[in-house]
């Protein structure tokens, strides 16, 4: 049996796995958040602790690298990350394979979710897809004619920054209604706290659920109020699918891949998410553009699994 190392650096938590090489189920497995104030030593090390505690002393014949954010995969370096600081132009590649003298591939979580999806979840027995992840962030992999896509400098697949509301508002790119300004789980609740705050009389059930303090307000409690069916929550939520949705309808027009594969937190929003998601890109898309959205099969292991891909393919 082959053994594989996969390892996911995400911007909150640190999860490895060993699996064999063929086998559907993770041999051993370790999961660790990042502590508050972490920077890229401190996620190296507890990601060490984490691989000696899984290699038990034996020695893996490839390692896959999925890492939250943009990452040079020709050479494996990443060029930052969103969260963590000191991960500047980082070689991570060349790190690891000086400590394990084995092949390392490593690329941006969403590329790498996407292989998952594509080789081992809902994306098996297509060759043409985009999965997208909606979480604190939102972004894209891209699988064409069975290979990732990443474009010429690596950044295919960033739907998070395609304007749907030029008017809309203010993202932390700079632009005014990007698909991240409005669907992302931060940011849903950002809309929703500043909706209470300029209308005092609304959402008693929001404010309910966080006993009025506003600054407790996430992304899933926006969720579970409208599933209660607190108004402004609905409303916040209805963007949320609905800048979602126009993106993937411009995508399907673009692309026209056969799949778009939905991933991270905010997909656990509920059907009326659901609904006005498909709803919405369904209109935007062309009648003739045939493709179907559908959930992740692989949950918060899709980054680990296609990084078990990444390590199987070399790509």
């Amino acid at each position: 049996m082959t053994l594989i190392l996969a390892l996911d650096f995400g911007g909150t938590k640190l999860a490895a796995a060993v699996v064999n090489s063929g086998s559907p189920e993770w041999l051993r497995y370790e999961r660790r958040l990042s502590p508050v104030n972490a920077n890229a030593n401190t996620d190296l090390d507890i990601m060490r602790s984490l691989i000696d505690s899984l290699l038990q002393g034996e020695k893996p014949a490839a390692i896959g690298v999925s890492f939250g954010g943009p990452v040079d995969a020709s050479t494996g370096t990443v060029r930052l990350s969103h969260h963590v600081a000191g991960w500047e132009n980082i070689p991570l590649k060349q790190l690891l394979e000086d400590e394990f003298s084995v092949p390392v591939s490593v690329d941006n979580d969403a590329n790498v979710a996407a292989l998952g999806e594509y080789r081992f979840g809902a994306g098996a027995g297509h060759d043409s897809l985009f999965y997208i992840t909606i979480s604190t962030g939102v972004g894209g992999g891209w699988i064409l004619n069975g290979q990732p896509w990443r474009g010429v400098g690596g950044m295919a697949g960033e739907i998070g920054h395609m304007v749907v509301d030029p008017a809309g508002p203010l993202c932390l790119c700079g632009k005014r209604g990007c698909v991240e300004r409005l669907a992302s789980g931060p940011y849903m609740a950002k809309n929703a706290r500043e909706g209470l705050e300029n209308q005092p009389h609304t959402g008693e059930i929001l404010r309910g659920l966080v006993g009025n303090n506003l600054e407790l307000i996430t992304g899933k409690v926006v969720s579970e109020a409208a599933a209660q069916g607190d108004e402004l929550a609905l409303d916040v939520l209805a963007k949320s699918a609905w800048a979602l949705g126009v993106g993937i309808g411009n995508v399907a027009n673009l692309i026209n891949p056969q799949l778009f594969i939905l991933g991270g937190s905010v997909t656990k929003a509920g059907d009326n998410w659901w609904d006005v998601v498909q709803k919405v890109a369904r209109e935007t898309a062309l009648p003739e553009i045939d493709f179907a959205v559908v959930p992740a099969a692989l949950g918060d292991d899709a980054p680990l699994w296609g990084a078990v891909a990444l390590a199987e393919l070399g790509f």
